[in-house]
């Protein structure tokens, strides 16, 4: 396992994260997954034993329960929690009431303190914007977070699922206030959905900030139990078809990735988690999963070498279509380089 600086901090976070969106199971999660305290212990003991020091979960997740079963495994499994880097996320609804949902200052302060409840910890080392948030000022936002920093309650605040321009927008917010800034984005990434390349990866290289990414297998679709001919019966995919995939494109790319782990005597899911953690603007690939199994194969992604021609054959593969500004840049840029 290896450690990497969490964007430009002096945080040290392993490549791998242990994602916990499959504890509990609770109203809609349930698709997701629905561990036991019991199992999901196993999970969190074999991640840290592999040297795993990074935990994603969130206040939405399972309605709260994937924060206790968190706390709950960190105690049962007597983990030392300074060496542990949790991470959790607020914005999504959390009641019926119309304050129960957001990023107003009343509903970050207040899930702040309900997570450290449920997680049993007196701070929060990442915690993350789950989303963007039309309705609050930004400057309402990251004066309550910073307030959390300065409090002692969070460590560092971080953004998921927003837009180059919302980052950039609060980072100059952030500078402009002497706020706490965003050091890390929470983000889909995958080798057959590589959108974030257009816009969001030029912005993290430039502001130095760390990514963590979510959903690397596609929602189970890179998991190697998909091809063009054979569609499982099982798994996430099939009750939860998320997140959208160009199917016809991804089957293509999944030719290519079985070919090298035959090669390899490793799997597609290898492959495909490979292909990030080669990525310069990767910091930690989160893992989520339902048995000890899919972890195991998933950890050894870490030991998993890809070539520059294998790289290059995948690249290919997945490469995105051309789009404007990106095209124009590229071509004015070559007189610069």
């Amino acid at each position: 396992m290896k450690y990497k600086l969490l964007g430009n901090t002096g945080l040290k976070v392993s490549e791998l994260c242990l994602g916990t969106m499959t504890f509990g199971g609770s109203g809609t999660w349930t698709s997701v997954g629905a561990l036991p305290q019991e199992k999901a212990n196993e999970l969190v003991k074999m991640a840290v034993e592999n040297g795993i020091n990074f935990i994603d979960t969130a206040n939405i997740y399972s309605e709260g329960m994937s924060e206790r079963i968190t706390g709950q495994a960190i105690r049962d499994l007597g983990l030392k929690r300074d060496e542990l880097v949790l991470a959790t996320k607020v914005r999504g609804a959390m009641g019926e009431g119309p304050n129960d949902a957001g990023l107003s200052r009343k509903h970050i302060l207040q899930q702040a303190h309900e997570s450290l409840n449920r997680l049993n910890t007196d701070y929060i080392d990442l915690y993350q914007i789950h989303g963007f948030d039309p309705l609050t000022p930004m400057e309402e936002t990251l004066e309550a977070l910073d307030s959390l920093v300065q409090s002692g309650k969070v460590r560092y605040i971080g953004c998921s699922n927003l837009a180059a321009w919302h980052i950039m927008k609060a980072l100059g917010i952030s500078s402009l206030n002497h706020l706490s800034k965003f050091v890390s984005l929470q983000a889909y990434y995958t080798i057959a959905g590589r959108d974030l390349e257009r816009e969001l990866v030029p912005m993290l290289l430039d502001q130095k900030m760390g990514l963590m990414v979510w959903s690397p297998l596609a929602g189970g679709l890179l998991s190697g139990k998909y091809s063009r001919n054979a569609e499982t019966k099982e798994g996430r995919r099939v009750n939860f078809d998320f997140p959208p995939v160009n199917k016809e494109k991804a089957y293509d790319i999944i030719d290519v990735m079985k070919q090298i782990a035959d090669s390899k005597k490793a799997t597609v899911a290898q492959i495909a988690l490979a292909w990030l953690l080669h990525q310069p603007v990767v910091t930690s690939v989160i893992l989520g999963a339902k048995k000890p199994e899919q972890l195991a194969d998933n950890l050894k992604s870490v030991n998993v070498k890809l070539s520059a021609e294998e790289l290059s054959k995948l690249n290919e593969v997945s490469k995105l279509d051309p789009e404007y500004p990106g095209w124009m840049i590229e071509r004015q840029s070559e007189d610069r380089k």
